[in-house]
């Protein structure tokens, strides 16, 4: 084997000796043309189907000894000066139309001198239609039953097809319809008697095994490089007699699967041979072609028309197109008419003419060094980098010489004696190419769907589903059957009698399946008609679609424009959000730097918030204690005033009786100190607390003196008619407490009214101290009661504030002494909160 070639960028570069793919040399054909006139000096002889010699012309003395040389060249086949054309399409273009129906790609080219028949084998004359033609025909006679809806497939801008329902391609049939001069020629129209001899190919060519659960569509397109410049011969440019434009160049794209593409060329959905040439004809009208001094009509240009073919399958009910754009499989054929190479000295080309000879030989050339090249590196195990870039021509096919397809070249030569030093360039070249191999390209594998579902669609939607009213009808005309009852076993009558029955209704059922089936042949002859009508007719009215391209073609150019003001714009969007981000990150920063710290500070506070709830709570300890102690005096201090209480009974007692006693005898008096220390023996009791320490009344009126007070009086307060009234100087009088008098004052005192046991109303003022809180508010901590009540004259207690009272001037002490149960509570008030009735229970004596 070989060595392996070296490919270009973006591909791996294949191993020397490596048995991965398969490999195939470039198939190289060479066709003699016949000389003009028969007594033309001839250089070039067939010696067999696969060698031509080269003889030296008279007076091309090519050695120093004087001797003429003669040079062999050999070719996978020659065709002589008497080969058909559909002996040269049969060996050449065969196997490629071949491989393009089952999902492989090909390419076509023809190589030569100009004049040496290149245009004729390509594209044929009157009567004598070429490669091309051919091609077209046999792809059409191999799926023209299995053919799409025209719109079932839609070319892309990026080298790829996609696919749509029936219902959408119906619509945009309709919405063409509608629309003048259609890009695509209806089969209605009279076909071009230019042409119409070269497509009348009399020979039926198609090809095998094609897959009869697809459907498949056929789009052409056609380009010429002129100049290292490609043009699409079939768009339409607004024709402006004034100031004609001119065609503007099309520049070459790589798709996703890395394939060369011309970027916005015109692809041309075609239905039928006549169909596709005539877009091919039209194209041909504006290739450029010149009269030089070798040829009349030569090729200033190399034309390549390309021929793509789309298959996709079937859904699995063999109805429609499976909805699958992965399952679409596209083939390309590519037949490509080079421009002829030549020496400028024998053309006398001037201008322009001498410039594009210069730019085709430049061309060629470049196709030259890349056979070289290529074979360079399969045969030595190089990697020199092929320059496929150098030339337009090059770089559109450099995909098949990587694998992607079949490559095939037909060397036409002229063997007239003129041509002797172009011919043997053409030889040399061709000798090269031969020893290039390409890889061979995989087979294409479509759905694993089950085979046959067109046909079993096809059987399914027809007798059958006509079946019932059939057997209805049959039914209905058979005979009746005889009867079948067997009474005796002898009886030889009836089973002949009902099988000679059956036998006519079996006749007649056959007779009757015979006609409706010629009559279903019939009737499928005229639906094919009637779709056929209407193909025609769609045919038509894409024609009318010329003008609107035309339309399109301007807008697109002005989308092109306002494209790159586009990209402009959006450069200058790149760089503002450059800017963005970096202010963005910036911010990200900040915030970060700012919630850490926020964290920070959210954790001192909670540690505050603990350490307070501990203080607090040991505060809630520590008052409850004391509030345990202060019961347990006040308990004490009653018992010992209950016991005064009763010693003063005892002596009311005793006092009564001794004025109630009538006075017969005078009682002696008692000492005043033997009374003193009875009273004293009933007097003490048992202290609850030893040594307990006597209660000290609070005197809160001096200390804040100078304070501000907050007079809270609620609305619902009765007006009492006693002397003695609440009055607090500079005090702010509220009926509910708001925390803007709070924050202005250190006091607070509130008075509260409620009903007593005995039917009075009893005020009591509520005092506490003001202070502020972390969050801006201000909380008050009540530190004392005094409460004022009323009483009948007739009541045997008598409450009087909170004060002591003085001595009696027998020496007792009071009847009667309050202790009040003194309490104090916190109540912190948030910022914008107000202190409410529902805070006035809070500080109820004991």
């Amino acid at each position: 084997m070989k060595p392996a070639r070296a490919k270009t960028p973006r591909k791996p570069l294949v191993k020397k000796g490596s048995q991965a793919n398969l490999k195939d040399p470039v198939g190289v054909y060479c066709r003699v043309r016949p000389l003009s006139f028969p007594d033309q000096e001839c250089c070039i002889e067939v010696i067999n189907n696969t060698t031509v010699q080269l003889h030296t012309p008279e007076g091309y003395r090519l050695n120093r000894n004087g001797d003429y040389k003669e040079t062999q060249y050999s070719f996978k086949q020659v065709f002589g000066t008497h080969t058909t054309q559909k002996e040269l399409f049969d060996v050449v273009a065969n196997p490629l139309v071949d491989d393009l129906i089952h999902g492989k790609n090909g390419l076509l080219f023809t190589y030569g001198v100009t004049g040496s028949g290149k245009t004729h084998t390509m594209t044929g004359s009157t009567g004598e239609g070429g490669l091309l033609p051919r091609c077209l025909d046999m792809i059409f006679n191999s799926i023209g039953s299995f053919q799409a809806k025209r719109y079932v497939f839609k070319s892309n801008d990026r080298n790829s097809m996609d696919i749509q329902c029936e219902v959408d391609a119906l619509l945009e049939r309709q919405k063409r319809e509608a629309m003048p001069n259609p890009k695509t020629p209806s089969s209605k129209r009279q076909i071009d008697p230019e042409f119409a001899d070269m497509i009348n190919v009399q020979e039926f060519c198609k090809a095998g095994e094609v897959d009869e659960d697809s459907v498949y569509g056929v789009f052409v397109s056609y380009i010429e490089i002129y100049n290292n410049y490609i043009y699409d011969l079939l768009e339409e440019v607004p024709f402006d007699p004034i100031k004609p434009k001119l065609p503007q160049s099309k520049m070459l794209r790589e798709d996703k699967n890395h394939n060369m593409y011309v970027a916005g060329c015109t692809e041309v959905e075609v239905k039928s041979t006549e169909e596709a040439f005539e877009v091919f004809w039209r194209g041909q009208k504006k290739r450029r072609i010149a009269n030089t001094h070798l040829n009349r009509e030569s090729s200033r240009s190399h034309s390549v028309f390309n021929i793509k073919l789309v298959q996709a399958p079937l859904d699995a009910d063999g109805d429609n197109v499976l909805q699958e754009k992965e399952q679409i499989i596209i083939s390309q054929l590519s037949l490509v008419d080079l421009a002829g190479s030549e020496r400028t000295n024998r053309t006398k080309a001037e201008g322009n003419r001498l410039r594009e000879a210069g730019n085709i030989n430049q061309s060629l050339m470049t196709l030259r060094t890349c056979m070289e090249v290529l074979r360079e590196n399969q045969m030595y195990g190089t990697n020199k980098m092929v320059p496929y870039r150098d030339s337009k021509l090059t770089h559109l096919f450099k995909n098949y010489f990587d694998g992607e397809g079949k490559v095939r070249m037909i060397v036409c030569v002229n063997p007239k004696a003129e041509d002797y030093e172009e011919s043997l360039q053409v030889m040399r070249f061709a000798e090269v190419t031969q020893e290039v191999e390409v890889a061979r390209p995989v087979d294409k594998v479509i759905c694993g769907l089950t085979p046959g579902r067109r046909y079993r669609n096809q059987a399914r939607g027809g007798p059958v589903g006509d079946e019932p009213l059939v057997a209805e009808v049959v039914l209905q005309s058979f005979p009746p059957l005889p009867s079948c009852e067997i009474l005796d076993i002898n009886d030889e009558h009836t089973l002949p009698r009902l099988i000679e029955a059956l036998e006519k209704r079996h006749h007649l059922r056959q007779m009757m399946i015979d006609e409706f089936n010629k009559q279903s042949n019939t009737f499928k002859t005229l639906l094919q008609e009637f779709d056929n009508a209407v193909l025609n007719k769609e045919n038509y009215i894409q024609g009318k679609l010329n003008e609107k391209e035309k339309v399109i073609s301007g807008q697109k150019l002005e989308i092109e424009r306002l494209e790159k003001k586009n990209k402009t714009l959006e450069y200058k969007i790149e760089i503002l959000e450059k800017t963005t981000t970096i202010y963005e990150e910036d911010k990200r920063n900040l915030q970060q730097e700012l919630e850490t710290q926020n964290q920070k500070l959210q954790r001192q506070f909670s540690d505050k918030r603990r350490l307070e709830a501990r203080l607090q709570g040991m505060v809630t300890e520590t008052t409850m204690k004391w509030q345990k102690e202060c019961e347990r005096r006040v308990a004490a201090t009653q018992l010992e005033m209950q016991n005064k209480l009763w010693v003063k009974d005892e002596k009311l007692k005793q006092l009564k009786a001794i004025v109630t006693e009538p006075k017969t005898e005078k009682p002696e008096r008692p000492s005043r100190e033997r009374d003193r220390e009875k009273v004293t023996q009933r007097s003490v009791s048992p202290s609850p607390v030893p040594n307990a320490p006597p209660i000290r009344l609070r005197h809160r009126r001096s200390r804040s003196a100078g304070d501000r007070w907050v007079d809270h009086k609620p609305a619902s307060n009765v007006q009492t008619e006693t002397v003695m009234q609440p009055h607090v100087p500079h005090a702010i009088t509220v009926s509910v407490a708001n925390e803007k008098a709070l924050a202005k004052c250190e006091k607070y005192m509130l008075t509260h009214q409620e009903l007593a046991s005995d039917g009075e109303i009893e005020t009591k003022l509520i005092k506490g101290d003001v202070y502020k809180t972390r969050g801006g508010g201000q909380s008050v901590q009540f530190t004392d009661i005094e409460t004022l009540k009323q009483e009948s004259p007739s009541g045997s207690r008598k409450r009087r504030s909170s004060t002591v009272a003085p001595a009696q001037p027998d020496g007792t002490e009071s009847e009667w002494t309050d202790v009040e149960t003194r309490c104090s509570m916190a109540v912190e008030m948030r910022a914008g909160s107000q202190l409410g009735p529902g805070y006035q229970h809070h500080a109820q004596p004991k």
